[in-house]
């Protein structure tokens, strides 16, 4: 005797295990693609912030799109490329300066400590002390700190490693960013076509809308409010004859755009000039670097609120959590993951307040 499952049962078998499938299936997917998602994190970043830029370059250039996208890239690859190639070059002149260092140290010994060095507040006389000591024992020294050392030059090939490779994904993001840019309506219309299909013209492109002003928020107001304020760091220390401004108007860059501020660097610079005697340009410094610093402040928000309707809350919340979660271009990713929160929490709110039965 067979027992006939109910048609509704195996309707609902069917379901799961098409499911499933569906699921299994988007895994591999996520699998094979993953190692792109870098690259396509920094072409949308790129497309978005430049869109408007590249259609009037079109209109100047007389529709020739590809010729645009080419030149677009060659100067976007070209910014890229000088500072990454500026740090490369100063790692190797420090690099070799290190090299012949060491081999002097070995035919002469080891030599004395800067006197700025031991003059540094707080810590001056600790690595005076430590300094002396690796004088006397050199050999018994190294043994000690061999494990500290080795842990130090693993960071810095990883950190090395990881710049390298942030540089390549940004290089294949500008050039996939101009293949967008040349696409333009053609590559939009099945996104617009997926997201209306999904939550409804209205929603659909209202989250578009939302996920292009998240981008633009956070191009516009993060990375061009560092952008100004490396450019004014390296003029201010151009001014008061600081050594490697640029690299250090670099290290503000980075600072600002990972929102850790201005800070970090300008406070050394201070103790180190005021430490070499130049009172008169460290007071200036001072003054200097707490303008830059007020400037980070204010000009941020005002960027961010010019760059569309999103709050700047929303946005400044979004750009702090992604970047803990998933690093620089996790910026973004938060940004635009709470700005399409936001946009559906308002649009649900504004259907309740639709749909609510009057009294």
């Amino acid at each position: 005797m067979t027992t006939r499952i109910p048609s509704t049962s195996r309707r609902i078998i069917e379901t799961v295990i098409v499911l499933l499938l569906l699921l299994g299936l988007m895994y591999a997917l996520y699998d094979v693609l993953k190692i792109f998602f870098g690259v396509f994190t920094f072409a949308i970043i790129f497309s978005v912030s430049f869109s408007k830029l590249y259609e009037r370059c079109c209109k100047w250039m007389g529709g020739r799109r590809k010729l645009v996208a080419v030149l677009y890239s060659i100067v976007l690859i070209a910014l890229v490329a000088l500072p990454f190639g500026y740090a490369v070059s100063t790692v190797n002149e420090r690099l070799k300066e290190a090299g012949e260092w060491i081999t002097a140290a070995r035919e002469n010994g080891i030599p004395d400590l800067p006197v700025w060095i031991t003059n540094v507040p707080f810590a001056g006389k600790d690595i005076a002390a430590f300094w002396k000591e690796l004088q006397l024992r050199p050999r018994e020294m190294a043994g000690i700190y061999e494990r500290q050392i080795m842990q130090a030059i693993h960071q810095i090939v990883t950190t090395g490693v990881g710049v390298l490779g942030m540089a390549l994904q940004v290089v294949l993001g500008i050039i996939v960013s101009a293949i967008f840019l040349v696409s333009g309506e053609q590559l939009m219309r099945p996104v617009r076509a997926t997201m209306t299909h999904m939550f409804g013209d209205k929603d659909g492109y209202a989250l578009l809308a939302a996920t292009a002003q998240a981008v633009k928020g956070v191009s516009i107001g993060v990375m061009g409010t560092a952008l100004i304020a490396a450019a004014v760091s390296w003029i201010g220390f151009i001014i008061a004859g600081v050594p490697i401004a640029l690299a250090l108007a670099a290290v503000v860059y980075f600072l600002v755009v990972i929102q850790v501020g201005p800070l970090w660097v300008w406070v050394p610079v201070v103790i180190w000039m005021a430490v070499q005697g130049h009172t008169g340009w460290a007071v200036f410094l001072a003054i200097y670097g707490a303008g830059v610093l007020v400037m980070d402040g204010v000009l941020k928000p005002i960027l961010i609120a010019k760059s569309g309707k999103l709050p700047f809350l929303v946005l400044f919340l979004g750009v702090i959590g992604g970047m803990v979660a998933w690093g620089f271009t996790g910026m973004f990713k938060g940004a635009i993951i709470l700005a399409v929160f936001y946009t559906i929490f308002n649009s649900w709110l504004e259907k309740t307040k639709f749909y609510a039965p009057k009294d």
